[in-house]
């Protein structure tokens, strides 16, 4: 006998589609083969507003491209480029809420607005908040990675981890990149860093680094995103890497897997992928992929065919790391939505939903801390538990952290205070890092009027914590050594 209890969320499997691209005018001719065809992805992504007008057609109205392009002059912090096969999923008969493709002109211009995947694909510039576009803290490098470079682009932050930067460029940009200041192309709002070593030496130099300090076992391999790389050049990395004794643990870092899956399901990909994995498989090292979905939306049947192909090939996962974002994900449905279209449909097991860094312009997008409890709270108990995604603050200076950890929350200033308990490759042994409070910031549109009007006040004179000295004489021992990385 069945039980009909009514529950806040009701779970339902949904079919996932592929949207008919040639909804749109500029492809009304593209045939499928076409669609599938890695090189005509890469070759047709949307990169300005002269592309976007040829695609859309008489869609969109005049007011959406001045606002966008208005964003692309004072606000964006990274260049657009958009791929065929992530435009696809905004606004289509799947996503609308009537069911059917909204009317060209103010209908369907209502509908992109609103579309969770336009909302940081294509950010324009009545998005952004006007009181706080940015916080008195956002950072171009929030995270403080490139002070922790042990090699140009090897970020040794966590004691037996690292993130090896490959290269500094993706087949897609998403407007909230944490890693702005070195990914993509430079804006008029952002002149980019560039990384002065050529790849052979950076990525020889990583590897000489990880043979000498036998006390990293997990790299996670991104940029960037290795999508980008040349599979043969990333494949001679990845065999040098199974190599080394101490390696145990090694992570494929590529949004393309949702973005672009036409390339993870190019034949000489999979075939590649399936040596490096039988090579990892011989040492006992697993090898997985994490990828970056923020929406249900976007998990449509090529990405579930690109997720099951990597599986197949001898990955021993392929995981999901999103963010999360006002807008886009920020409800208990949402997030369910994308959670069980990810486990149910793509073989993509959620992971991570990161708190949007505090980076520049990036207010919109940001939750408070308190916010973020509350989605955790919300989202257990429906999926399995190896599939339950973990709300984390990527705090500075400290990294992940669950948001139930922090140990002091001032919910009126927006001021959170965390601890850790290892040092980072900046600290010495005169640090001490298990009482140093590490602080991070809610956006001060969502404090009440009374935290507002502190920050209004008082947002000039604020200083980011009281262990900010020790960290500026730590980072200053090493800028010598960073410089000799260049």
């Amino acid at each position: 006998m069945s039980v009909e209890i009514e529950q806040p969320y009701v779970y339902q499997r949904r079919e996932i589609v592929e949207p008919d691209w040639t909804r749109f005018p500029g492809w009304r001719e593209i045939t499928a083969d076409q669609w599938r065809d890695v090189q005509w992805q890469r070759v047709s992504c949307v990169k300005n507003i002269r592309q976007l007008r040829t695609v859309m057609g008489d869609l969109l109205t005049e007011e959406f491209y001045a606002d966008l392009e208005r964003d692309q002059a004072e606000r964006a912090t990274m260049s657009m480029l958009v791929p065929p096969q992530m435009l696809n999923t905004m606004v289509s008969e799947v996503t609308w809420a009537e069911g059917r493709m909204p009317a060209a002109g103010e209908e369907f211009t209502r509908a992109f607005y609103a579309d969770p995947v336009r909302r940081y694909m294509l950010p324009v510039f009545s998005d952004r908040r006007t009181d706080w576009a940015s916080h008195p803290y956002a950072a171009r490098d929030s995270l403080h990675e490139h002070d922790m470079w042990v090699a140009e682009g090897l970020t040794h932050r966590y004691p037996t981890k690292v993130l090896a930067e490959m290269l500094p460029t993706c087949p897609q940009y998403c407007g909230h990149c944490t890693r702005m200041d070195l990914v993509g192309n430079s804006t008029p709002t952002i002149t980019k860093l560039k990384l002065a070593g050529k790849p052979v030496d950076r990525h020889q130099a990583m590897l000489d680094y990880l043979r000498s300090n036998p006390g990293v076992r997990d790299v996670v391999v991104s940029g960037g995103d290795v999508a980008n790389m040349p599979w043969k050049n990333l494949e001679a990395w990845l065999d040098q890497l199974l190599e080394i004794d101490s390696i145990r643990d090694v992570r494929l870092a590529t949004k393309a897997l949702m973005g672009m899956p036409q390339h993870w399901l190019a034949p000489e990909t999979v075939e590649g992928v399936a040596r490096v994995a039988q090579k990892a498989r011989a040492r006992g090292v697993g090898l997985a992929m994490h990828t970056h979905v923020n929406a249900a939306q976007s998990v449509t049947p090529l990405v579930a065919e690109a997720s099951k192909a990597m599986l197949e090939a001898g990955l021993r996962d392929v995981r999901n790391q999103g963010v999360l974002m006002r807008g886009v994900n920020d409800t208990t449905e949402q997030l369910l939505d994308l959670c069980f279209a990810l486990s149910d449909e793509a073989m993509i097991t959620p992971y991570y939903f990161y708190m949007c860094d505090m980076i520049p312009f990036s207010e919109h997008w940001r939750v408070s801390l308190s916010q973020a409890q509350h989605l955790q709270h919300s989202i257990l108990g429906y999926l399995p538990g190896f599939a339950t995604p973990r709300i984390v603050c990527d705090v500075p200076f400290v990294g992940k952290r669950w948001v139930h950890q922090v140990d002091t929350y001032d919910t009126e200033r927006g001021i959170s205070y965390w601890r850790k308990n290892y040092r980072t490759s900046i600290e010495g042994e005169d640090v001490d890092v298990t009482s140093a409070e590490y602080v991070y910031y809610d956006p001060i549109d969502t404090l009440p009027p009374s935290g507002q009007e502190w920050w209004r006040q008082h947002a000039a004179e604020q200083q980011p914590g009281a262990d900010q000295a020790a960290y500026e004489q730590a980072r200053a021992s090493h800028a010598a050594s960073v410089d000799q990385l260049a």
